[in-house]
């Protein structure tokens, strides 16, 4: 075998997985943006889902679930639903775990386009998502906040 042919399919495998976690979804155990209703109580048999409280252009309908398990990390989800597909979704964890789910995130997606200090610690992007992960100074709790499209700015407008 030629060495040219040899260099190639040993770098095989390091492409395929590259590619892989480049195009990896954003999800929180396997409920991915675009999903439906169904699917969430498919995989989250407990959430409660119900007619979101405000009107918003973001979201119409909300499904929370208040015991999970999120790469390891106990955790609670609540996913924003328009039209029948989660347009966003934020998991919510105790801030001592905040580097162990960006680890977990990290293997998952990939680096983060962005990192820095609290608040805003990591965030994903691609074209038209992307994943925010928080910690407050003084809170408790730390979020992934995961959404596409304008979601974030819309979800608070109350029209």
């Amino acid at each position: 075998m030629g060495s040219d042919r040899l260099l190639k399919v040993a770098l095989t495998p390091f492409i395929l997985v590259f590619v892989a976690s480049a195009a990896a979804a954003y999800d929180v155990n396997e409920v991915a943006l675009g999903a439906s209703e169904k699917e969430i109580k498919q995989r989250f048999p407990y959430a409660n889902c119900r007619p979101l409280e405000w009107p918003t252009r973001a979201a119409d309908r909300r499904c929370d679930d208040s015991r999970i398990s999120f790469g390891g990390v106990d955790a609670s989800v609540t996913f924003y639903l328009r039209r029948d597909a989660v347009e966003g979704f934020d998991v919510r964890f105790g801030r001592q775990e905040l580097e162990r789910v960006k680890e977990f995130l990290r293997k998952r997606y990939g680096a983060p386009a962005a990192e820095g200090p609290a608040p805003v610690t990591a965030e994903w992007k691609n074209k038209t998502e992307r994943a925010v992960l928080t910690a407050e100074q003084g809170r408790r709790r730390a979020s992934l906040l995961v959404s596409r499209g304008t979601f974030e700015e819309e979800l608070y407008k109350v029209r």
